[in-house]
């Protein structure tokens, strides 16, 4: 006859400190947890409305803000905490968005100030339609001043050499330590709207012009790489920060276009939900994230390699954005609108800015994965993208959404009793003509 001993380890059952709790036994057979599954099922409905419910992105806004409309932000790369502004006043303010205080107030231009950039010696540098360039020290006093032949569109500067490019009837290379342009590149257009360069590949460098095209430039020959015409023409672009061949263009088509630039034939993605012309764009510094603002008074927020916002952001007095950007850490999107506000939003609109404990943490990690585990499911999927947005809003898209069916529409009846052209796909309509 055998005997078998049960044997048990105090150490599985007991304290093991008089302060600590008494461990509990737990089996992870699922066949002793039937209902295991609808558990997290409503844990996960619960969190996600939780999650809508309080979502507050909203922080507040700069100071007094611009008297004129706010056109151009810019954060410092170099230290976390500080942007400056430029408005239509002729106004450059450079903030603290610690305290949300202005740090200096200077007017520097008789005109609309187009562009605010930093360089890599902590100095602000901004261009008007006036026709000057100001550069600024960190007090807002002017220690140099340059004069163009035309007034200037946007401004940028290199990422570690003391260059910066400007737009205006051309695009021009300046040397911080001379008063005249060292070099002007061209390729047939009468006119730039942006200049944005590469920070990654830093002698690459892109413009869109007034006749619809996006140029790349290589500074080291002082040539055009290529050329990109589109159906309608671009408002903004900025480089990805960390994809160094990918850029973004916000279009005057209510859409953003992300190229790669190698290979210019195609958008690699399309950014739909915008219901007016789309005025800015900018990545977030992990590249993952992209933050527009748009003649219809929203900012919206994306997944860089997803075709739908996944949030965005109104206030009741906010007019058309003409600036949107990310600070240092990507927790926090700045905007810019045409009331003069400069106003401050949480990336994540349901995020808290508090110290948390480590179970708040725990709590939060597991909720976030519950609701990543399930958001497949169609509940969880209406709850979490479901937005609130101005009647008007709602109106313009619905009528767009109308008029975008009725075109597909046409073009079907077409192609039945027509011998017309292949069908493009969303990728492709936007682009007329591409010129190596």
């Amino acid at each position: 006859m055998k005997i078998r001993a049960l044997s048990r380890s105090a150490d599985d059952f007991a304290p093991r400190t008089k302060s600590s709790q008494t461990p509990a036994p737990r089996s992870l057979n699922p066949a002793l947890h039937p209902h295991e599954r609808a558990r997290e099922y409503v844990r996960a409905v619960n969190a996600v409305k939780l999650d809508r419910l309080f979502a507050k992105p909203f922080l507040g806004s700069l100071g007094d803000g611009h008297v004129d409309g706010v056109y151009s932000l810019c954060k410092d790369p170099r230290r976390t905490g500080v942007l400056a502004s430029s408005s239509g006043d002729g106004i450059v303010k450079l903030w603290n968005l610690v305290t949300r205080k202005e740090t200096f107030s200077a007017k520097r231009h008789s005109g609309m100030v187009t562009g605010v950039v930093f360089n890599n010696r902590r100095q602000i540098l901004s261009c008007g339609s006036d026709k000057h360039i100001s550069m600024m020290d960190e007090d807002g006093m002017e220690t140099r001043r340059f004069t163009g032949a035309n007034g200037f569109t946007g401004i940028t500067h290199h990422r570690s050499e003391p260059v910066f490019a400007t737009s205006s009837t051309v695009v021009e290379l300046w040397h911080s330590d001379r008063d005249v342009p060292t070099s002007s590149l061209t390729f047939g257009t009468d006119s730039h709207q942006a200049v944005a360069f590469n920070q990654t590949e830093v002698s690459t460098l892109a413009s869109l012009g007034s006749d619809r095209s996006l140029t790349l430039y290589d500074i080291r020959t002082s040539s055009a790489l290529a050329r990109l015409t589109m159906a309608l023409r671009g408002n903004d672009l900025c480089w990805n920060p960390q994809e160094a061949f990918n850029l973004a263009v916000a279009n005057e088509d209510h859409n953003v276009y992300i190229y790669d630039m190698r290979n210019l034939k195609r958008a690699i993605n399309v950014l739909k939900d915008h219901v007016s012309a789309v005025m800015s764009v900018s990545f977030s510094p992990t590249g993952q994230e992209i933050v527009t603002g748009a003649y219809d008074r929203t900012v919206r927020l994306w997944d860089a390699r997803q075709g739908r916002s996944r949030d965005v952001y109104h206030t009741k007095r906010m007019q058309r954005v003409f600036s949107t950007c990310f600070s240092a850490d990507s927790a926090y999107v700045i905007s810019g609108s045409d009331d003069g506000g400069i106003r401050l939003w949480r990336s994540k609109a349901n995020s808290r800015s508090g110290v948390q404990s480590a179970r708040q943490r725990e709590r939060r990690e597991y909720e976030e994965a519950l609701v990543q585990r399930y958001e497949h499911l169609p509940e969880i999927k209406r709850i979490k993208r479901q937005r609130l947005v101005p009647k008007n809003i709602r109106k313009a898209a619905e009528i767009k959404r109308t008029e975008e069916a009725s075109i597909a529409r046409k073009d079907t009846n077409r192609r039945r009793h027509e011998i017309v052209d292949k069908r493009k796909d969303e990728r492709s309509k936007n682009i007329v003509n591409v010129s190596q």
